[in-house]
């Protein structure tokens, strides 16, 4: 307990500058004797803290005090302004002014190596609003009414109490309950199409992944769409890539799930939901996608294939 308030007396004095010994009293709740031992600690373990006396005296740290030379090291002073730098770009906070009082304490500078921006190509910043507003409403715990439009081809108006945003497979999902399903729900930040905060509290509870979500290896898992349809299923769906694809086969799949034959081509092989998701993702690699299994796949994406072709040729 002890050690915990010394650490607590330097970093108030850094904030503040000085203190007097009755305000440490009624800070840390203990006796002004309490505070000049800890002051007499602080001192024999070589920080320089000194009490003045007088009308404008008080408790002060000397004013070249550096922090880490106390109790940091160089790797552990670099860590957190890595940290409170990977905050900064993830959650989009104004966070500069934080890191510029942190470098120049502990006498380092900090690489602003991490940049992360939530819009769409060619987005005037109408994203990175939403991804705002839903930061908010979870930290401070408001319910959210929102229009979505799901993958059946539904635009439906929803209640939900948000716990958490979410990045997975190259896009944002929101987790949170759905007061009209009365489950929780995933949802994908982009099919959001409006949102408002409500003045509506509520309890943060833990999340619970909805019935009939895959737990296997699946790594492409289609998003899901907030509704209470039946479960998906999910079946081993094995493709073939010419060489020429390995970017994007690397873009989609772990590599746990491909290997490479003789001839370059690559086989990827995971466990996906059957459904509309499916044939418009198959459908995405062009002529340049062979289904290995399940067989009765291939017949499925030529009827559609020869439906698109039908609706658009010249």
């Amino acid at each position: 307990m002890q050690e915990s308030r010394l650490f607590k007396i330097v970093y108030y004095l850094l904030d503040r500058g000085q203190a007097t010994a009755p305000e440490l009293a009624e800070k840390f709740e203990v006796s002004v004797r309490t505070i000049y031992r800890d002051i007499d600690a602080l001192s024999g373990a070589g920080i320089p803290v000194y009490a003045e006396a007088g009308r404008n005296g008080g408790i002060h740290l000397m004013n070249d005090f550096v922090l880490d030379k106390a109790v940091l090291s160089e790797a552990e002073k670099q860590e957190i302004l890595t940290a409170l730098q990977s905050i900064n770009a993830a959650q989009n906070i104004g966070g500069s002014q934080i890191l510029q009082k942190l470098s120049a304490i502990f006498r380092l500078d900090s690489e602003n190596w991490l940049e992360v921006d939530f819009s769409r190509w060619g987005d005037t910043g109408a994203d990175n609003e939403k991804f705002e507003l839903l930061k908010s409403a979870v930290i401070r715990c408001k319910s959210i009414k929102i229009r979505y439009a799901g993958s059946d081809e539904s635009i439906s108006e929803r209640t939900v109490q948000p716990l958490k945003l979410v990045y997975k497979s190259k896009a944002w999902y929101l987790k949170g309950f759905c007061t009209e399903r009365q489950g929780w729900r995933t949802f994908k930040l982009n099919r959001i199409l409006d949102l408002e905060i409500l003045d509506e509290s509520f309890q943060r509870r833990k999340f619970s992944e909805p019935a009939g979500t895959s737990g296997g290896g699946y790594t492409l898992r289609a998003p899901h769409t907030g509704h209470s349809a039946a479960p998906k299923r999910y079946h081993q769906i094995t493709l073939r890539f010419p060489r020429e694809m390995a970017y994007r086969v690397y873009d989609e799949f772990d590599k746990t799930q491909v290997w490479r034959l003789e001839n370059g081509d690559l086989i990827a092989s995971a466990k996906m939901p059957e459904d509309a998701w499916l044939t418009g993702y198959l459908l995405s690699f062009g002529t340049q996608v062979d289904i290995l299994s399940p067989a009765y796949l291939k017949e499925t994406i030529a009827k559609e294939a020869k439906l698109i072709y039908e609706k658009n040729k010249p």
